[in-house]
This record gives structure tokens, C-alpha cells and sequence, in this order.
């Protein structure tokens, strides 16, 4: 499958296939015919992988950085841009990040600001990558106060989707990613029985596509793209959260959760019934996701965090189902949200 993010000129492909990995080479080829080198960032476990037999073309540099969300922070940028300095990156050449969303949102942020612009390739590892953070241009690290509140717009001359690659995954690392395929289910407003014997190919595919779609309508989250963003409010507070207080807890887990609360939030505010909430349930259900994978935390903190989220405007901004859809509801009351934080709670 080849997926065109249509851009204008910046447009690019999303490549689903197994095996996408062995087109980096023509990819770089056709995109920087002027580059003479690459620098492969990634990490430690992953270049040790058997598939880790990439080819650019062109003369390589390899560099690791943290697993995870650890990569995510200011300071690990800083040491990635003297790397790309000290390989002499030039503005011809060429970033290509190998990995899951925390890699490909380093390296792009990276790419994005090394010489004021440098191109980046994803060749995404992780099901989470592959579905949502290798596609659509946004970058970004954390900062203490939240999760990605440091960042850029900057588009991929391309991203690969190797689906060779997903058999390596563990399977706590497969559902971290199915969680964006439930989110794109439910925009769409798909049945929760289509999900069983949809082969995973397909469902990569609905993720991409839908991404795709929106990406070109709204590159910039102007309106539209923050539909994208449905059961993320909640899930980036668990995150920050669990960073605080040193609780494993994957991007996944967190937005399941978002999601889940998000249709209470909604249904709270009349803008749905308990059918919409019980098909939420049940799509999470159907991918194999448990509203309650997250730890517990305190409504009023989990509030607080929220309120800072890059999507806000000085109020608790939601992304919440509706008579209308699925779309960005801004000045939502903290108190309703407090007690239908409390009474999940108590569904546990």
C-alpha cells in the first residue's frame, strides 16, 4: 500500500509493506540527489535487530538515543544536534529516523531545527509509529510541565511502514498501537463486530489513510487535525503523571483511557447518550484495550495537567463526541469533569 500525504509540493507516500524498509535508498535517492550523507538515529535495542540492515545510499552515520519517552527531552536534543554537527550534516543531506513515535519525534524535531531545516525520513518499527506519530509532520519533546509542549511542524520526505518488522513487537507493544487504530475506528464511526479477522495490514491502513486525509485538509491543526487528537486531553496528563511519579505506563494504555473518559465527559454534557459510551466500551473492547490499564490518579491533578495542554486556550479544551460528531469543544466545566473522573473510578 502506498498512501499519499497530498501536501503540494511537500507532498509525500506512506509505504505499507512488508519489507518498506529496503526502499530507503531510492526513496533518499529520489527525493536528495545531492545528498552524500545520512545519519540514522535510533536506539540500542533496535540496532541490534537481525532486520536492522538498512541501506541509504549514501555514507552513513548511526546514532543511538534513549528508549522510549526518555528520548523526549530537551536535553537529549541538544546532544543529537551536536552529533548531526560533528558528522557534518549539510543541508543537502539527509536525517533518517529508525524506530517508535519517541524516536521519530526527536529526529524529526531535530531534522526540523539542525541548519534550520534538514530533510528526515521515518522508517517507523512500532505499530504506534506506524498508525500515527511517523505521519504528518508534527515533532516534539516534553517538558516537565507536559507532554509535548516543545515542538514543530516539520514533513517527512516519506515514511515506511514495514510490516516484517511488527512480528518483533511484544504484545503489550502491539495494543500500545491498536489504541490509535480504536481512536481512527471511532471517527470514522466503524462497528465494533468489523473489528474481528480485519488482518492488521488493513488496519494499519485505516490509521494511515484517515491520518492522510486529515493531514492534507489541516497541516497545521488549524481546526480539523485536532480531531486527531480524540482521547489524547487525558492521555497526555496520565502520561506526565506517570513520568512524575515513575509508573510504566505506554502511550496506548493512556489513550484508551482518554477515550474511554472522553465519551463519559461527553455523555456528562448531553452531547451523548449511554449507547455512544457503551460503543466506545465495546470498540475498546474489540481491540483488546482495558479502560482502566492506567494507574489511578488524583482527578485534581490529572485536571491541572490538562489545563496546560498545547491544544487549550487558557481553559479545559476537549476533543468529544457529539449530535454533530466527533470535534474540538473548548471552556469545558472542571467540575464536570472532576466528578466523571471520580465515578471511573469507581466503575474499576
Amino acid at each position: 500500500m502506498r498512501i499519499p500525504v497530498a501536501l503540494g509540493e511537500r507532498s509525500y507516500d506512506v509505504v505499507v509493506a512488508e519489507g518498506a524498509r529496503h526502499e530507503l535508498a531510492g526513496l533518499i535517492g529520489a527525493r536528495a540527489p545531492r545528498a552524500r550523507a545520512a545519519v540514522i538515529v535510533t536506539t540500542e535495542p533496535l540496532r541490534g535487530e537481525p532486520w536492522f540492515d538498512l541501506a541509504t545510499g549514501l555514507e552513513q552515520v548511526v546514532v543511538t538515543v534513549p528508549d522510549g519517552e526518555a528520548a523526549k527531552t530537551l536535553s537529549e536534543l541538544e546532544v543529537l544536534l551536536e552529533r548531526l554537527a560533528l558528522a557534518n550534516l549539510s543541508r543537502d543531506d539527509v536525517v533518517v529516523a529508525v524506530g517508535g513515535g519517541a524516536v521519530c519525534d526527536l529526529a524529526g524535531f531535530a531534522a526540523s531545527v539542525y541548519r534550520r531545516g534538514v530533510g528526515v525520513v521515518h522508517v517507523a518499527t512500532s505499530l504506534v509509529a506506524q498508525v500515527d506519530a511517523a505521519i504528518g509532520g508534527k515533532t516534539g519533546v516534553n517538558l516537565r510541565a507536559g507532554k509535548n509542549l516543545a515542538g514543530t511542524f516539520h514533513q517527512p520526505w516519506g515514511v515506511l511502514c514495514d510490516t516484517a518488522v511488527l512480528a518483533t513487537l511484544p504484545e503489550r507493544e502491539v495494543r500500545n498501537g491498536l489504541a490509535e487504530v480504536a481512536k481512527c475506528w471511532l471517527l470514522e464511526g466503524r462497528p465494533a463486530a468489523a473489528v474481528a479477522g480485519t488482518p492488521r495490514e488493513e488496519l494499519v491502513e485505516v490509521a494511515v489513510s484517515l491520518k492522510a486525509r486529515v493531514v492534507a485538509a489541516d497541516e497545521r491543526e488549524g481546526a480539523l487535525r485536532a480531531v486527531l487528537n480524540y482521547g489524547h486531553t487525558l492521555a497526555h496528563a496520565l502520561e506526565a503523571l506517570a513520568r512524575a511519579r515513575g509508573d510504566d505506563v505506554r502511550h496506548g494504555e493512556a489513550v484508551a483511557t482518554g477515550l474511554a473518559v472522553a465519551a463519559r465527559v461527553a455523555r456528562a454534557l448531553g452531547r451523548i447518550d449511554d449507547g455512544r459510551v457503551a460503543h466506545h466500551d465495546a470498540v475498546l473492547a474489540a481491540f483488546g484495550l482495558a479502560p482502566w490499564a492506567t494507574p489511578a490518579y488524583e482527578p485534581g491533578a490529572l485536571i491541572e495537567v490538562m489545563a496546560r495542554d498545547k491544544k487549550a486556550h487558557h481553559d479545559l479544551t476537549f476533543v468529544l463526541d457529539g449530535p454533530d460528531g466527533i470535534e474540538t469543544v473548548p471552556a469545558v466545566d472542571p467540575r464536570i469533569v472532576h466528578d466523571v473522573l471520580e465515578r471511573f473510578e469507581e466503575e474499576r
